[in-house]
């Protein structure tokens, strides 16, 4: 087999160092940003709206949980796919093909005459939405300049950290005010857009390459991280007594299989054929750089989770107010995320992730105060923290880390670092949720009022999550600039290729030839 025949597909000239990016590449950034936040944002839209559905249904919460469950197993399953998706088919047919089957998902749910149908639904847009944000990821890592490349990931911050914030704000402002269906209902028009735009502006930007396909691969993915989601997502029923399965035995199946999986790919890959390609974690940087993001969206979520709970049970809070105390912190983290990435392109990223991971660490130690006498202030006060601490994490830790993977492997580490965070979002939660629910059932048990009890358990579970905190400010001491393609020689298998023909207008401006 020659060179070309084992090219990856995208290899198009990487641009100039401090080269502007076209106006056309920015328009369809813009389209794939407002894409994935939408997409992103309907991941947490349901945990309000679960009581609901309950009532409407006639479900237990048990089985009402399946619409965050089902998500998240989906996104787990079909994420690690999205490197040898990203590497066959073209970047305009994957848009059409994500945004179309989010819309379709997103018409079912709002039609649901039943609750399998819902559920059903919720599985078709989460198919949608894994595609979505590794072909965002890839597309900017391809075609914006290193030197710019810091500001634009901030605004992929947005759709990663910002859109899970507001969801719970979302659905409560449209359930206090019209059915669950328009939490549907109100997306659809703007999904609907999205497809039609960007059916117009995204282009075929990267050059589709038949790699082999390994059913044997798949199938051991779907179990390792479906098995892990679920087991984790399911830790906190089982403390309730009321998981359908122990969370151990999904939880060592996933494990079996995630081993099996590993191994099958390292050898794959050595003929460019695996499914997720792990020689992004031959980088260091990219390697702490998971590492940190882990702890991150393990914070962010088990947060997400515990917060609602906490405003609602123990402050008693309505919904739409609960959602009205969160907004703040999502908004922070979403206004101060471009600032961020300007900084990282000056400063790199250790000046910005050292204090960004002492801002979370302080805010989860200081979430440990809050009782049923704290004011709402306090609570405004320390979620902003929290969320200023991860925004200057999210922007220069994904930047840094994908940075430094080679550009042949871009589609392959945004998978990884999007299939990782999922488990470290179920892992996150789960943690924090059998913490406070064993608490609180040792509270009650001595005797304690339930809502004291929550209580405790809620400062006990902040507690565990401060601990994690200052690991991760141990570790960011380790985060560096990464080393960038254009600092070192490329190897043979990963020089570039001419740019498609299909799409000039996409094509950055020529770097210099340096041979």
């Amino acid at each position: 087999m020659t060179v070309d025949q084992q090219q990856p597909a995208g290899r198009v000239e990487a641009p100039a160092a401090d080269a502007p990016v076209p106006s056309q590449v920015k328009l369809v950034i813009g389209v794939l940003l407002v894409a994935s936040f939408v997409m992103i944002l309907n991941e947490t839209v349901m945990s309000v709206a679960i009581p609901r559905l309950m009532d409407e249904f006639a479900v237990t919460a048990a089985t009402a949980q399946w619409l965050t469950t089902a998500f998240m197993l989906t996104m787990a399953v079909v994420i690690p796919t999205t490197g040898l998706i990203l590497t066959r088919f073209s970047t305009r047919s994957v848009f059409l093909a994500a945004m179309g089957t989010f819309t379709a998902g997103t018409a079912l749910a709002a039609l649901a005459p039943v609750f399998p149908v819902l559920v059903l639904a919720r599985v078709v847009q989460a198919s949608g939405t894994a595609v979505m944000l590794p072909l965002l990821i890839t597309t900017v890592l391809t075609f914006v300049p290193v030197s710019r490349r810091g500001r634009t990931m901030g605004l992929i911050s947005i759709v990663i950290a910002v859109a899970p914030a507001t969801g719970p704000t979302f659905s409560g402002f449209i359930l206090s005010n019209f059915g669950w269906r328009w939490i549907f209902l109100a997306v659809l028009p703007i999904a609907a857009l999205a497809l039609v735009v960007g059916g117009s502006l995204v282009k075929n930007i990267t050059t589709p390459r038949a790699v082999p396909f390994d059913a044997l691969s798949i199938l051991l993915s779907a179990t390792a991280f479906g098995g892990l989601i679920y087991g984790l997502s399911s830790i906190g029923e089982s403390t309730e007594g009321h998981a359908a399965v122990p969370p151990v035995v999904p939880l060592v199946v996933g494990a079996a299989a995630l081993t099996v999986f590993v191994w099958r790919q390292l050898g794959l890959q050595r003929r460019d054929a695996a499914l997720l390609d792990l020689r992004p974690f031959r980088s260091r940087t990219f390697s702490v750089g998971v590492g940190m993001m882990l702890i991150s969206m393990g914070a962010l979520f088990g947060t997400l989770i515990l917060l609602p709970i906490f405003l609602q049970n123990v402050m008693g809070l309505s919904t739409l107010e609960t959602g009205l105390v969160l907004l703040p912190g999502g908004l922070t983290m979403g206004l101060i995320a471009p600032l961020v990435g300007r900084l990282f392109d000056r400063v790199g990223p250790r000046p910005l992730v050292v204090p960004g991971s002492v801002a979370v660490a302080t805010a989860l130690a200081l979430m440990t105060l809050l009782g049923s006498g704290s004011e709402t202030w306090h609570v405004v006060l320390v979620h902003v923290l929290l969320s200023i601490g991860l925004g200057f994490l999210m922007t220069p830790l994904m930047t840094s880390a994908l940075g430094s993977v080679e550009p042949a492997l871009y589609s392959h580490g945004s998978a990884i670092m999007n299939t990782l965070q999922q488990l470290a979002g179920g892992a996150g939660t789960a943690l924090f949720i059998t913490v406070m629910s064993t608490r609180t059932a040792d509270g009650v048990a001595e005797g304690l009022d339930p809502v004291v009890a929550q209580a405790a358990g809620i400062h006990d579970a902040f507690l565990w999550g401060a601990g994690l905190a200052v690991v991760a400010v141990a570790v960011s001491f380790l985060v560096r600039k990464p080393v960038t393609p254009a600092d070192e020689p490329t190897p043979p298998a990963a020089q570039a290729t001419p740019p498609t023909p299909e799409a000039p207008a996409l094509t950055p401006e020529p770097a210099a030839d340096h041979r």
